[in-house]
């Protein structure tokens, strides 16, 4: 029995027709490759952004030099955000290779590589973004129960390019939680109505 396309099964359990499946299928490869895509651009952006930003401030004839590397939390952004960006070329190049060469089979270790992959990268670029935006919070505010300056009012073009990479990098921890969202759907489909089949097409 079928009703708008789709079947049911004697347990119950929903059966899409393989025209419904291959627009699923197409749909989520696309947001999957522009997600990619995003986040391999906007991390390098993010990491060059924090990486290459240097301010030299002199106070009473000493100079002063700003750097990334002075704060540990943007050291651990400019690292997450440069391994999330080779991470999601990777994927982009192994997708495309897989494209050229024709429909490739996906199976299940491959899913779950994919998914504990994106996993961990969604992890770490969050908790990077998070740490850099605490620290940028201090920089910009200060502490004054702890007798800590505004450090952004002494280095204002060092802040405002932390600040725009810090954006580029919350962007990209949350295109990479939704990515991560993607793999798990990709992952446990293949273990659901289509338990029949050990594969889907990539």
């Amino acid at each position: 029995m079928s009703y708008l396309g789709v079947g049911v099964s004697p347990g119950t359990v929903p059966v899409y027709h393989s025209t419904n499946i291959k627009v699923l299928d197409r749909r989520v490869k696309i947001a999957e490759l522009g997600l990619r895509c995003v986040i391999c651009g906007l991390g390098v952006l993010a990491a060059v952004l924090v990486g290459t930003d240097t301010q030299v401030k002199e106070i009473f004839t000493i100079q002063k030099k700003a750097k990334f590397t002075d704060m540990k939390a943007l050291v651990f952004l400019v690292i997450a955000n440069g391994l999330a960006a080779a991470y999601s070329l990777f994927q982009v190049l192994r997708f495309v290779v897989s494209m050229v060469r024709g429909n490739v089979l996906f199976s299940k270790p491959l899913a779950w590589a994919i998914f504990s992959g994106d996993q961990v990268m969604a992890y770490m670029t969050v908790a990077a973004a998070a740490a850099a935006a605490q620290s940028a919070a201090f920089a910009k505010l200060g502490q004054p129960e702890l007798q800590w300056m505004k450090i952004c009012n002494m280095y204002g073009k060092f802040c405002n390019q932390v600040g725009e990479g810090l954006a580029s990098a919350v962007v990209v921890s949350l295109s990479m939680v939704v990515l991560s969202c993607i793999s798990a759907f990709s992952l446990f489909r293949l273990y659901g109505c289509n338990k029949g089949k050990n594969s889907s097409r990539w």
